[in-house]
């Protein structure tokens, strides 16, 4: 294979590993709470990392298919990076910045996050039937409600450090990343408004929330993406058997 050949088939991998680095930036930047780079917080900058894995995600699968590149580890390398940046990098973010505000046994709760995306992606790997769609919250998804969470409680909205919140808060979303509830993808097979209905207005509507409430309003989005989907869980279930 010519070292051009090379270089191509590992695109896709090579952007993986993005996904990961800056997944692993962000837990180490995310375990340094009250501190500040270049007039940022450092759960911002841990924020904007986990972002950029986000974007590394998406990226990695749309190189892999306009390549037309199916390298043999690049599920697992996938699975592995997704649970460091969507997984371990969240609860570290939510963990630290809770740290000393919270109960000590509170400060642990998040650990469940990585547990929930670990069985997420496991399940994920071997399901044939997610190909228009998803059963259960895939795991960026995860990521950012949970950056708009501590954003939202740095924004004022202590109230969000309370068990009575958090706890339930942990379960809801874990739970919703190992179920089998239908979940909406951004994945267009047409551009055709009727048949993307769904995803049109989950796009408007996110970028609506974000513009209103930037950080904060990453929270909403999976909120709004979560009501979508319930919305339409028939269409989307028959499209994912």
């Amino acid at each position: 294979m010519s070292i051009i050949k090379t270089i191509r088939h590992n695109i896709p991998n090579g952007i993986t590993c993005l996904n990961v680095l800056c997944g692993t930036i962000a837990i180490l930047i995310a375990a340094h709470p009250g501190l500040s780079y270049s007039g940022l917080q450092s759960w911002r900058w841990a924020a904007i990392f986990i972002v950029l894995a986000a974007v590394a995600d998406f990226f990695d699968g749309f190189a892999a298919r306009m390549l037309h590149e199916n390298h043999p580890i690049g599920a697992d390398l996938d699975s592995l990076s997704d649970q460091v940046s969507f997984g371990v990098a969240p609860a570290v973010l939510l963990a630290f910045n809770l740290w000393g505000n919270v109960p000590l046994w509170l400060s642990f709760a998040p650990a469940i996050i990585p547990v929930a995306t670990v069985v997420r992606l496991a399940k994920f790997n071997v399901d044939t039937r997610q190909t228009t769609g998803f059963l259960g919250m895939p795991v960026p998804a995860n990521a950012v409600f949970w950056i708009g969470y501590v954003a939202s409680y740095f924004e004022g909205a202590y109230w969000l450090a309370s068990p009575w919140v958090l706890i339930p808060a942990l379960l809801l979303v874990s739970w919703l990343m190992v179920s089998e509830v239908p979940m909406l993808s951004l994945k267009f097979k047409t551009w055709g408004f009727k048949d993307n209905l769904a995803r049109y207005l989950l796009i408007i509507g996110s970028a609506v929330l974000l513009v209103c409430f930037q950080l904060r309003g990453m929270l909403w989005v999976i909120v709004f993406y979560a009501v979508m989907s319930l919305l339409f869980a028939r269409r989307q279930s028959s499209s994912t058997h």
